[in-house]
């Protein structure tokens, strides 16, 4: 019996899973990309229900001037708006940075299956960089963790807007204190 994303006989692997976790995460960078394009931080998420995409989501903090608009939370209220519940059990998010504990919080709340993360956050991520509420034993809920997906895009796109909005921050003071 062979494997369905390997045919030996033809001695190649399928170019594109639609199922894979790398396929979603691509999604999910995608988001962040746009998220990057409105000069918001570059992160994105999707939610996934039996090999579908539900909800897309990118920040929208600074868009709609709201601290609670994280990709991830913006993408819940959009999946259970779809499902039209708030108990998301059999649901996948992937978004492109570990959650922060809000985020976090909201995920064990919603009951969240899965929770497969680009780059880890070891300040304030909450799903093992920093803490691990996604697992906390206490809580009436624990999700799987998947961490390091597409790890290197995930944190260059980050790295690439840090870096930006350095740069536009000292030409900005540099240009205040010629004035």
């Amino acid at each position: 019996m062979t494997d369905s994303n390997h045919n030996p006989s033809l001695g190649f692997e399928k170019i594109i899973d639609l199922e894979s976790d790398t396929f979603f995460m691509t999604q999910a960078l995608r988001q962040a990309q746009k998220a990057y394009m409105a000069e918001e931080v570059p992160v994105g998420a999707v939610i996934v229900r039996e090999g579908q995409i539900i909800a897309r989501a990118s920040n929208q903090v600074e868009t709609l001037k709201d601290a609670t608009a994280h990709a991830e939370m913006l993408a819940l209220t959009q999946a259970q708006s779809v499902l039209g519940d708030w108990r998301l059990t059999d649901c996948q998010l992937y978004v492109s940075k570990e959650p922060c504990p809000m985020c976090a919080g909201a995920i064990v709340h919603c009951r969240i299956e899965r929770v497969i993360f680009g780059c880890g956050d070891e300040k304030g991520g909450a799903a093992g960089g920093f803490i691990n509420l996604l697992q906390q034993e206490t809580l009436n809920h624990a999700a799987e963790v998947t961490p390091g997906v597409l790890e290197e895009e995930s944190r260059g796109l980050l790295q690439a807007f840090f870096a930006e909005a350095r740069k536009n921050r000292k030409k900005s003071l540099e240009k205040s204190k010629q004035e």
